[in-house]
């Protein structure tokens, strides 16, 4: 099992490319600015980790292009927000919940259904025995 150890959202950073031939300051879309900003205050980041973070700082570039107008990256872009939990169907799918939301219905669930571990929990497992037609 891996310990888990919270990483603070670093800024996004100061860096150069290189534009024909000579080294410029690149300048991070305005959008993107504040889809980072956006990132560092969700609820799933008090759950990221140093390698999360660098994942997503990798995601900003490829954000930064996608509103430069190259639009072939929006895939890629979709499937690496994806893994954070961007939507409502990401976070289903990666099984987060929020606090308030779990505690609002007892843990219980949006159905009202008792939780599967409640629901299942008096069930065993019965093996087949000498008697039983499967059994011989």
């Amino acid at each position: 099992m891996l310990r888990f150890e919270h990483a603070e959202a670093p800024d996004l950073p100061d860096f150069e490319v290189e534009k024909d031939g000579e080294l410029v300051e690149f300048v991070w879309p305005a959008r993107t600015v504040q889809w980072w900003e956006m990132w560092k205050a969700s609820p799933q980041a008090e759950h990221f980790s140093s390698t999360d973070w660098d994942f997503l700082l990798d995601t900003a570039l490829i954000h930064a292009r996608y509103w430069r107008g190259d639009m072939s990256l929006a895939a890629e872009l979709r499937l690496r927000v994806a893994k954070h939990g961007a939507t409502m169907e990401d976070r289903a799918r990666l099984r987060m919940a929020f606090a308030e939301a779990d505690e609002a219905d007892g843990g219980e669930g949006s159905s009202g259904a008792a939780a599967a571990k409640e629901r299942y929990a008096k069930l065993r497992v019965i093996k087949p025995g000498k008697d039983d037609a499967a059994g011989g």
